[in-house]
């Protein structure tokens, strides 16, 4: 076990990275970078079971991102449940309704036409889990005092990040689903004032007939700038 150091009274430990040579630097990123390349956003769900150790180890993956001030402002809900998942698809299904159908801006409806969506989302009740993130606004402490949380935001979009990387490095699907508004998700969940619905995940693997939109990325001239 690590010696651990006392600075200004609260505890450090050594920190070693892994030490790889340049070349193995290069292998690792360039493998990296072809297996993610493969990720996609799917839409059309296998109900293959996923076990939950798979699911555990993901969000254990998710939750060791880092956070303002390590306060990890989120709570993860992993849902198995088909009666569950047959409310929420429901649910979400009515708002998205909406949405298509008087919500959206033209413009909007338009950006979207190339991914061919509409407000009927069966993969809410295909999929062998969904996974719901919350954002936590504050904390509640066992007295019922608030204690704030930082960068809240940003937080839980690392924190989605890590998830969706683990959900693709264990072999699995993802769609990242934002049906607005999203309260529902707090009623149906049953979770308290100071949780706010960050993003919903279905999880699985695809079906044999799934197909993805032809997309086209932007370059790296186009998103970075080296200085």
């Amino acid at each position: 076990m690590a010696a651990i150091k006392i600075i200004n009274g609260y505890p450090f430990t050594a920190f070693k990275q892994e030490k790889i040579l340049v070349e193995e630097s290069h292998v690792k990123s360039k493998n990296f970078l072809e297996s993610m390349l493969k990720r996609r956003s799917v839409r059309y769900f296998s109900n293959k079971p996923v076990s939950k150790d798979i699911i555990q180890n993901i969000l254990v993956v998710a939750n060791s991102a880092p956070s303002g001030a390590n306060k990890q402002p989120w709570i993860f809900c992993a849902i198995q449940n088909s009666g569950l998942k047959k409310q929420i698809r429901v649910a979400a299904e009515k708002e998205e309704y909406e949405s298509y159908h008087g919500r959206m801006p033209e413009e909007w409806l338009k950006d979207l036409a190339p991914l061919q969506t509409d407000w009927k989302k069966p993969f809410l009740e295909i999929a062998p889990w969904l996974i719901v993130v919350f954002k936590k606004s504050y904390d509640i402490n066992e007295e019922g005092k608030k204690s704030t949380n930082y960068y809240v935001q940003e937080s839980a979009g690392i924190a989605t990040g890590f998830l969706i990387a683990a959900i693709h490095a264990a072999g699995l699907c993802t769609l990242t689903h934002t049906p607005s508004p999203m309260n529902f998700l707090s009623k149906l969940l049953n979770r308290p004032p100071n949780e706010k619905p960050f993003l919903l995940l279905p999880v699985g693997y695809a079906a044999g007939d799934c197909v993805v939109p032809v997309l086209k990325k932007k370059t790296l001239e186009d998103v970075s700038v080296y200085y």
